[in-house]
């Protein structure tokens, strides 16, 4: 059996990298883009003196000393060359060549920067919620989607990966394609609270919740959630809980509703199952513009499945921190008092999830439906249904 020969490496520097200060894209379009907000903006999907804010908070954790042998590439760069990986889900090798820097060089800084991302913005833009802040979020939903009692609508998305060696079914789903799952929690305003990465994509979105810490701390009542309440105006229900919601992929428990299942429902049903998908929409929107800004969702992901972990949870809490800027200067939702009829109602959900409810879970959906079709309806859900 023959043996591979050796590479031998012809430069200790290639040439063509050595001009990188004199034509590497950072060190001549990125400058120029600085001139122009809104080209600057398109490239790195923010704002100049966003990309500087950033550069503030994680300039430190990626900072390399420079060498005898080497100058080191300097944090600015590693940042950008970082960004346009999330921004483009362009190879290793493009990025190598319109930076002149090596592939293996760009491989290193991906990984090293996206940690960088989520260990500086994590606690700034997706803290642990505390009691106060369930409390926000469930007054944001009453005012935004008319839900009561929501501290959040929860679902789960796949990321298409290349297959891992030796991987086997593991990531296979049920789309035929390879994948990685992020299960989040988000509010009224599609800011993200909660997020699990790096669930196998043969595990449905029951099996995603079930093998999480969120879903471990739900079901075990360590979430710090708010006591349960009555609902203004609605005092004859009693006490009802803080819930989250979810699609018909998810069990229904205390403090997890789902709509009712089936085809042939009660007009009530029916009404309840559009009010829960309406609130549950803030989620399916929250990954949308996750997708649409950070261009690395609609590509098949190459990296590994550590980095790509990485890389999503860079890009969940560079979402938070770009619109908790702009959340100010918005008033209201523009969707809060849609009454399109397209708007799903799940009354024909094509999937099932395990729903091995408890009588108390059963009791608090039919509360819940009864607290929409009097007390709490809206006056168009009557033209939606």
């Amino acid at each position: 059996m023959s043996r591979r020969r050796p590479r031998v490496h012809r430069f200790w520097v290639h040439p063509i990298l050595r001009k990188c200060l004199q034509r590497g894209e950072y060190h001549v379009l990125v400058q120029e883009l600085r001139l122009d907000d809104h080209l600057f903006q398109q490239y790195f999907r923010m704002s100049k003196n966003v990309f500087d804010e950033l550069l503030g908070k994680v300039g430190s954790l990626i900072t390399k000393v420079d060498t005898h042998m080497r100058v080191s590439i300097g944090p600015a760069e590693r940042l950008a060359i970082c960004l346009r990986y999330l921004a483009t889900g362009d190879s290793y090798r493009t990025i190598a060549f319109s930076y002149r820097v090596g592939h293996a060089t760009v491989a290193v800084i991906v990984k090293e920067v996206a940690g960088a991302i989520w260990t500086a913005l994590v606690e700034e833009t997706m803290p642990v919620p505390q009691p106060e802040d369930w409390r926000a979020i469930a007054a944001e939903f009453q005012e935004i989607w008319n839900f009561p009692n929501c501290v959040g609508a929860v679902d789960g998305k796949h990321m298409v990966i290349q297959a891992p060696a030796n991987s086997g079914s593991l990531y296979f789903n049920y789309k035929s394609t390879h994948s990685l799952v992020l299960l989040a929690v988000v509010d009224a305003r599609y800011l993200f609270r909660v997020v699990d990465v790096g669930g196998f994509g043969r595990s449905s979105d029951s099996g995603s919740l079930r093998n999480s810490a969120f879903g471990e701390s739900l079901r075990d009542g360590s979430l710090q959630l708010p006591p349960d309440t009555v609902i203004p105006g609605a005092e004859q229900l009693g006490l009802l809980p803080h819930v989250f919601v979810g699609d018909e992929a998810f069990p229904l428990l205390d403090n997890l509703l789902r709509p009712f299942p089936g085809r042939h429902l009660t007009r009530e049903r029916r009404m309840f199952n559009y009010r829960l998908s309406r609130a549950r929409l803030v989620v399916e929107c929250a990954f949308g513009i996750l997708s649409s800004q950070w261009r690395m969702f609609r590509r098949v992901i190459t990296t590994s499945p550590e980095v790509t972990e990485l890389c999503v949870k860079a890009t969940c809490v560079l979402h938070n921190f770009l619109r908790r800027k702009t959340i100010g200067r918005r008033s209201r939702t523009p969707l809060a008092d849609s009454t399109d009829e397209a708007t799903p109602t799940l009354l024909d959900a094509p999937r099932m999830g395990s729903n091995n409810a408890t009588r108390r879970s059963i009791q608090l959906r039919e509360t819940f439906s009864s607290y929409f079709n009097e007390e709490g309806a809206v006056p168009w859900q009557q033209y939606v249904v």
